[in-house]
């Protein structure tokens, strides 16, 4: 005798219902089991466990962000093999689809702008290396707008302005036979390397000071601020404003090494 209709589709819900229940179970021991692997180093074994957890239950967004995580962490930033940019990249897609279900996850956000900075580390040109920290900066805009009061986000666009402007710099001198670093460059070749460094000079100094006002004792801000003062320098006008910005360099220079010798618990004016 054939159950009543109702009665066999609520049978049918609650079949499914189980069965929805035993795969979110299996996915977070797939989980589990990804994670014990991925502390062991065994990275392969761990990406299998946290793609079948994925698999069994698609909402599981701590097996996503796990799964980019052992990616990333066999990425090696700064080598330019295309085995190792894959990984970089595997790594950022399952991270912007964690980003789908949870845009201001800070995990995320975090890896993406570093795995951008590594990749950038491995191109030989500069338009390599451009295109991919500035693919790094507009996440780590991206974290300001959450995490505004993280001094650590300010300071890497800092560093990564500073990268590109002393990149610059270096082959305007190689190319133009300027070979001391301290020394003017032609008025011609100046204006040239304004042209191209002013307006990432301009937004590193904002970011650095920026992240030295929320951390008056944050030593790697004060010493990149010190050498883009310096690039800042170099672009100057007229050598009273070049003055000017070596001056503020010499004072940063001064400032880090008077923290780091506080820190060391040595006599400030010790030599």
């Amino acid at each position: 005798m054939r159950p009543p209709a109702k009665l066999a589709l609520a049978l049918a819900l609650l079949a499914l219902v189980f069965l929805a229940g035993c795969g979110k179970l299996r996915a977070r021991d797939e989980l589990n089991k990804g994670v014990r692997a991925y502390k062991a180093a065994q990275f392969e074994t761990s990406i299998e466990h946290f793609k079948r957890a994925i698999e069994l239950d698609p909402d599981l967004l701590n097996a996503r962000i796990y799964l980019a995580i052992a990616y990333a962490s066999q990425f090696v930033p700064g080598s330019p093999s295309e085995e190792n940019k894959e990984l970089a990249r595997k790594a950022i897609e399952e991270f912007e689809r964690v980003l789908e279900k949870d845009p201001n996850n800070l995990v995320a956000l975090g890896y993406i702008a570093s795995l951008y900075y590594g990749l950038g580390g491995g191109e030989k040109t500069l338009d390599g290396i451009r295109a991919n920290f500035d693919k790094s900066k507009e996440f780590r805009r991206k974290l300001i707008e959450i995490d505004a009061q993280n001094p650590e986000h300010y300071y890497s666009i800092g560093v990564l302005d500073w990268a590109l402007c002393h990149r610059a710099n270096e082959e305007t001198r190689v190319a133009n036979r300027v070979a001391r670093p301290d020394e003017p460059l032609p008025a011609r070749v100046r204006k040239e390397l304004a042209e191209k460094n002013g307006p990432l000079v301009e937004e590193g100094i904002q970011m650095l000071e920026k992240a030295i006002e929320i951390n008056p004792k944050y030593v790697d801000a004060i010493a990149y601020l010190n050498l883009i003062y310096r690039q800042r320098a170099d672009i100057a006008e007229t050598q009273q404003e070049r003055e000017h910005y070596l001056d503020l360099a010499d004072q940063m220079f001064d400032r880090q090494k008077r923290i780091r010798e506080e820190a060391q618990g040595a006599p400030a004016g010790a030599r």
